[in-house]
């Protein structure tokens, strides 16, 4: 059976079983186990490469040992091992917190992971399924891998689930700009999932890992933070999906909770690829963590003012921002100043509203900067909605050679040889300031549709009311002679 087939017969299985209720609850049900798995797998590959590598898993909560027999434990004994005996022990793996501890992942992933289902049986014939995939097979692994891009995106569809999905054709857009080389520290504050990493990591493979040096040194210098349950899981399984043998370096945990000046030297990062959450708020007190001048509860304009302060000098970054970051006041303006003057803020893309539906329809924006010159000019290019369609969907999202006029246009690693076009326009630092630090500029070279002379249509306006009006009265006349015959 197919990989996919797989999936779907484990997704098929678990709608029947009364605990799992919806789509966030079967990916949280299928991540942990695929965790299991995928993690059992790995670790038997290092022992055979390793003869000292010890598993950060006990025997005993080993997917081989309970697991891996397919009439093997069952029913309310498996039910009552897994809830009362495997998660309790898991939780509570004890680990030293150096990098490489591989008990410290298993632990941060089941912290707040929850076994959703109530049938012992269901959970054996999704065990069994499971035990289908071996994910030291590299056809399986790379199915498997593109499968569960798909979970992903199925996030999309799961409620407030969808808002840690980034579009994979806007990750690997972003990162392929920036061009990250292995060693360069790369950082994503609010990993999510893991899309901006993956997309990382499968740009630098490609290009520049050519030795097993150069794959440590990329895997070394990853960086990663997210706050959520959900997403912490499915992003560090899909490190290990992506072939990460040490995925502790993405933490359980709020980046913005960390006071902002305790970020020193040691902190600095040589790029930032993220999608921080836009349009929510922190929790109280997280403001106090920054300087008074940059105090909010919007939680993407405390990303902002955080990721200017953690690039090195000559450090870039790619973040993605709503419009109401580039047209705001207030704190907003001081912090588009305060970017302007760090960096350089040198291209804006623009995308359309439906690019991150269905979970958010405002306009969208990709800023890329870079850390220790100020600002002097800006370019503008603008990606619109592909010919044929009006707006992107789930089923009709945005595509990797949808962006491909903006990557001709970008002028290569030097960003040479740019022009104005219909879709990319300069504007200069000094106009930004002249307009209040407003970066909300729209493409003048688009033509507004001409409705007429404003005179005319209220003309015409009343002509077309009048006319109806003498109708009314012609239609009342009929039918009263009608009702006196």
């Amino acid at each position: 059976m197919s990989v996919r087939n797989t999936v779907k017969s484990i997704q098929d299985i678990m709608r029947k079983d009364a605990g799992v209720d919806g789509d966030a609850q079967r990916i949280g049900q299928l991540c942990w186990m695929f965790f299991l798995k995928i993690i059992d797998d790995q670790d038997q590959e290092l022992e055979v490469l390793d003869k000292d590598y010890r598993s950060p898993i006990p025997k005993k909560y080993r997917w081989r040992t309970w697991a891996s027999d397919p009439e093997g434990i069952t029913g309310d004994a498996l039910l009552t091992f897994v809830n009362q005996d495997l998660f309790p022990a898991l939780k509570d793996l004890p680990a030293n917190g150096k990098p490489g501890d591989r008990r410290r992942v298993v632990r941060e992933v089941f912290a707040d992971a929850y076994n959703y289902m109530k049938s012992g049986q269901l959970m054996r014939q999704v065990v069994n399924k499971i035990n289908e995939v071996d994910f030291n097979d590299l056809a399986s692994r790379q199915h498997f891998g593109d499968l569960y891009e798909q979970i992903l995106n199925d996030l999309q569809s799961a409620g407030n689930a969808g808002e840690y999905y980034t579009p994979r054709a806007v990750t690997a857009f972003m990162a392929e700009r920036l061009d990250p080389h292995p060693g360069e520290v790369l950082f994503d504050p609010a990993c999510g999932t893991g899309g901006f990493l993956t997309s990382a990591i499968d740009y630098m493979r490609k290009r520049y890992v050519k030795t097993v040096r150069d794959e440590r040194k990329m895997q070394g210098a990853l960086r990663a933070v997210e706050k959520k349950q959900l997403p912490h899981m499915l992003c560090v399984t899909n490190m290990l999906l992506h072939g990460i043998e040490d995925p502790s370096f993405v933490r359980h945990d709020n980046t913005l909770a960390r006071p902002y000046i305790s970020y020193g030297a040691s902190d600095k990062v040589d790029i930032v690829l993220t999608n921080p959450p836009f349009g929510g708020q922190e929790e109280d007190g997280i403001e106090s963590n920054f300087p008074a001048h940059f105090r909010t509860r919007e939680t993407a304009d405390l990303f902002l003012a955080l990721i200017v302060r953690l690039l090195k000098p000559g450090g870039r970054a790619a973040v993605v921002l709503p419009d109401g970051t580039l047209f705001g006041e207030g704190v907003k303006t001081r912090l588009k100043e305060h970017l302007l003057t760090e960096c350089n803020l040198h291209t804006i893309v623009r995308l359309p509203n439906s690019v991150f539906r269905p979970y958010a329809s405002i306009g969208t924006n990709l800023l890329f900067f870079e850390k220790g010159t100020p600002t002097t000019e800006i370019w503008y290019f603008e990606h619109r909605v592909v010919e044929g369609q009006k707006a992107y969907s789930m089923t009709r999202p945005i595509r990797v050679e949808y962006l491909k006029p903006c990557v001709d246009w970008w002028g290569g690693a030097a960003r040479k040889g740019r022009k104005e076009t219909d879709l990319a326009w300069r504007v200069t630092v000094g106009d930004v300031k002249a307009s209040g630090f407003n970066l909300d500029i729209k493409n003048p070279h688009t033509v507004e549709e001409d409705h007429g002379d404003p005179e005319e249509l209220l003309k015409r306006l009343n002509e077309a009311e009048a006319k109806a009006a003498e109708l009314r009265e012609q239609l009342k006349k009929i039918l009263a002679e009608a009702l006196l015959r």
